[in-house]
Parts: structure tokens; C-alpha cells; sequence
């Protein structure tokens, strides 16, 4: 009598396992009996029978498993899987888990114990050597082989060691000064390098806050030392490039006021990589909104003021990205952000992007009164003549076609511009479809104007 399998039951395996007999039994067939056999006739025999030898395995396979998961006890069986542990290890709230399923759980964004229910205080994992040593006792009592763990390699490249050693590196950040620099500069260079080191960060609520400890615990600006805080600001770019820390670290209480600090008294390299880190951070449009209420666009704005050229971009960038939101430009508007981008336009400085912030600017009535008291509508029509940047163009047309709704003490200007030089009508003629669109509703408004001044 043939033996009886476990699965043998199971309709698609059985169907499989006979498709593949019969089709092998006809290639054999073929290579017995037909002298003038093709060579891939048995290269398809091969394929056949190794075929039915993984079906066959992954029969044995599953009926082990199926033997060990159902007569198991059931203090061995992973509360989530309800299977045999093979590689169990210990969560934050002492409760013991199979490391894959765990791992998928916590991948899946959940921040609490299954079982209890508790905001995790960290997501490492500590092997569980006692049960696995049980497990494999039971085992070996019931005749059953447990395969040993493969070291467990995330999607990422990290191991237990590497995140053991993630764990020394911030303990090091409570320690002493020199332990806290070394400590620092090698979790900058880690999350430079590491992909892997910017998610090992958002694995664990109180990573981030342990990273900041040097910073945060000083009592002024003037105790932080300068290489230690560039090294954590930049660990903080760092971080947030990763896409699923940016929240997070944003929301990290000590974060935002930290880059502010660092906005104003690091070295230029750690105030370059602090606006960095803020636009990063700004790419969410609720950490838009955090940062501007944390009132960062001032430092900003004065550090683009101060017009260091290592500084200008990250900081110009930031302010761009701060400003999509409406509650960002006014605040922009308040800390004086008109003044210093029209002063530094008319001296030629970072004149593409700064042209950009005062486009979205000028959606703020008081932004638009600013530019007029600061004469920037001569400045915008003379780029537009002398310019190559189409994009520029636009970006200026677009702030005078605001400027025309808001001021109409300007029209005197366009008008005397487009007489003398046609400048408006050359780009409603030759500009981008927006810059076409803005410069025809200027040009309409003062043609409705001198129409009006011919009829009184």
C-alpha cells in the first residue's frame, strides 16, 4: 500500500504531481524508443523531474511543518503565526515572538506589542536563547530536526550585530564629551553611507531624542561644541532624506528648535546642512506647517540676509518649500522675508530662485505693497528684457500681473515700458503659455485703461 502524505489531499498538488509524471513519461518514452531523439528532449526531462522533486519537497516540507505546529506546546507556537518558533526573540514588553512575523508587523508601521497592546519603548529584538533552547529539546524528543536561524538580514542589510552596534553609539551620546564625539561622527558617516542606519532611526521612538541628547542638554549656545553639533545636525539631514523618518523627526520635539539654533550660531557647514535639513523636512505639507509655527523662517531669512554663498541655496530652498502653504507666506511676510529677496535680486544674488519665493509671495497683498515701496517693478521689467531665462520671465510677469490687480498707481509704469520698448507684448508674442497668459492680462488692462481715458 502506497503511503498516505499529509497533503496528499490537497486537489492542486496532486494534479500537479500527475500533469508532471505524465509529461515525463513521455519524454522518457521518446528518449527509449525514438533513436533520432532531440538533445532538449532530455534537457526537458530534466526540467520534468526537477519539478516533481521540489513539488515533492515542498510536500515533506509542509507536512513537517503541519506535524510540529499541531502536537507543539503551545508556549512554543508565535503568538502571531500560531507555528513552531524558529528563531524566537524577545520584544520591548518581554513578550516573545518568531522574528519573522514580528518583523513584519513592526514593518507594517505598527509601534505596539500585539499582545498587550503597549507603545513600544524601542523595536530591537533580543533573542529568546532559553526558548529557542526548549524548542529544540522538544524537538529533538519528537524526532523533528528545527533548521538552525540564518542570521536574519532585513530588507535593508542589517543585522543583529550592526543594530547592537547602532545601540552602542547612542548609549555613547549620554556619555562623556569625548565618547559622545566619536560616537556622533561615526553616526554621521553611518547615515551618509547606510540607508539601512537612516531606518534604524525610525524603528525606535527614542533613538532620535538620545541622537540630540548633547545638544539639548546645554544650557546656551554657546556650551554646544561646534564639531559635535555639526555632526548631529547633518545626522539629522541625514535622516531626513529617508522618506519614512520625515515625519517623525519633524514631530521629534527638540528637532525643529535645535535646526533653529543651529540656523544661528553653528559653523557655516553645520547652518548650510540645518536649512537643508528643514527643506527636507518640508517636502510634508503638515511638517510645512509645524516648522513655520516654530517660527524657523526668521532664522532663515536672516541667514539669507547675511548672504554667506556656502548658505544661500539650502536656505533659499527651504524658504520655497516653507512658502507653499498660506499660512507660511504670511509669516514670510512678517519676519521681512520682501525686503532681503528684492535687495538681494537687485544686486544679481541667487536671482532664479529668489525670483521663485517672491512669485509665491506675491500672493500676499502686503508682499505686493512691500515690492512696490521697494521699487522692485523697474527691477522685474528690466530681467524680463535681459534675461535668457524663460522661466525667469515668467516668474516676473506673474508678480506684475499681481502687482497691476493690487496697485493700479503702476500702470503709468507698464505703459511708459511697453511705448518705449514693446517689452510686455514681446512676451505675450514669444513667452511660455503662463507668461503669455500674464502678460496679455496686463496688456488688456492697460488697453480697457486708455480706452476709458479716450471715452471721459
Amino acid at each position: 500500500m502506497a503511503k498516505t502524505g499529509v497533503f496528499d489531499s490537497d486537489p492542486t498538488a496532486m494534479a500537479k504531481a500527475t500533469e508532471l509524471k505524465k509529461e515525463l513519461e513521455k519524454l522518457i518514452r521518446t528518449i527509449v524508443d525514438d533513436d533520432d531523439y532531440l538533445i532538449e528532449t532530455i534537457d526537458q526531462a530534466k526540467d520534468t523531474l526537477c519539478a516533481l522533486k521540489e513539488l515533492k519537497m515542498n510536500k515533506r516540507s509542509l507536512s513537517l511543518k503541519l506535524r510540529q505546529t499541531l502536537s507543539c506546546p503551545d508556549e512554543f507556537k508565535c503568538p502571531l503565526s500560531k507555528e513552531l518558533m524558529r528563531d524566537p526573540v524577545i520584544l520591548a514588553t518581554g513578550q516573545t515572538y518568531d522574528r519573522p512575523f514580528i518583523l513584519k508587523w513592526l514593518k507594517s508601521g505598527n509601534r505596539t506589542c500585539p499582545l498587550t497592546q503597549q507603545v513600544l519603548s524601542h523595536t530591537f529584538l533580543t533573542p529568546n536563547h532559553l526558548v529557542r533552547e526548549m524548542i529544540s529539546q522538544w524537538c529533538k524528543s519528537q524526532g523533528l530536526e528545527l533548521p538552525d536561524p540564518v542570521q536574519y538580514v532585513n530588507e535593508e542589510g542589517i543585522t543583529e550585530a550592526d543594530r547592537d552596534h547602532f545601540q552602542s553609539l547612542l548609549e555613547k551620546m549620554s556619555s562623556a564629551l569625548p565618547e559622545q564625539k566619536e560616537a556622533a561622527r561615526e553616526l554621521r558617516l553611518l547615515t551618509k553611507r547606510m540607508p539601512s542606519f537612516r531606518a534604524l532611526f525610525g524603528e525606535s521612538v527614542g533613538a532620535i531624542p538620545q541622537l540630540l541628547n548633547p545638544l539639548s542638554a546645554s544650557k546656551s549656545g554657546s556650551d554646544i561644541q561646534p564639531d559635535l553639533q555639526e555632526d548631529v545636525i547633518t545626522t539629522l539631514l541625514n535622516l531626513s532624506i529617508h522618506d519614512n523618518n520625515k515625519k517623525l523627526v519633524a514631530e521629534t520635539p527638540m528637532v525643529i528648535p535645535l535646526l533653529m539654533e543651529a540656523l544661528r550660531s553653528g559653523t557655516i557647514e553645520t547652518r548650510t546642512n540645518a536649512a537643508a535639513a528643514l527643506f527636507t523636512l518640508a517636502a510634508l505639507d503638515s511638517n510645512k506647517a509645524l516648522i513655520g509655527k516654530s517660527g524657523a523662517l526668521k532664522p532663515l531669512i536672516d541667514l539669507l540676509e547675511e548672504g554667506n554663498p556656502l548658505t544661500l541655496k539650502d536656505v533659499a530652498s527651504a524658504i520655497f518649500t516653507l512658502c507653499f502653504i498660506h499660512e507660511n507666506k504670511a509669516r514670510a511676510v512678517r519676519d521681512g522675508a520682501v525686503k532681503v529677496i528684492v535687495e538681494k535680486i537687485m544686486d544679481g544674488v541667487l536671482v532664479d530662485e529668489l525670483l521663485a519665493i517672491l512669485a509665491i509671495l506675491s500672493g500676499h497683498q502686503r508682499a505686493v505693497e512691500e515690492m512696490v515701496e521697494l521699487g522692485a517693478v523697474p527691477c522685474l521689467l528690466r530681467i524680463i528684457r535681459e534675461s535668457n531665462c524663460e522661466r525667469n520671465k515668467e516668474n516676473c510677469i506673474a508678480i506684475l500681473h499681481t502687482i497691476c490687480t493690487y496697485d493700479r498707481t503702476k500702470w503709468k509704469a507698464m505703459r511708459e515700458e511697453e511705448n518705449a520698448r514693446g517689452t510686455i507684448s514681446k512676451l505675450a508674442r514669444d513667452g511660455t503659455s503662463r507668461a503669455k497668459r500674464k502678460a496679455n492680462g496686463i496688456l488688456e488692462r492697460l488697453n480697457r485703461a486708455v480706452n476709458l481715458t479716450h471715452t471721459a
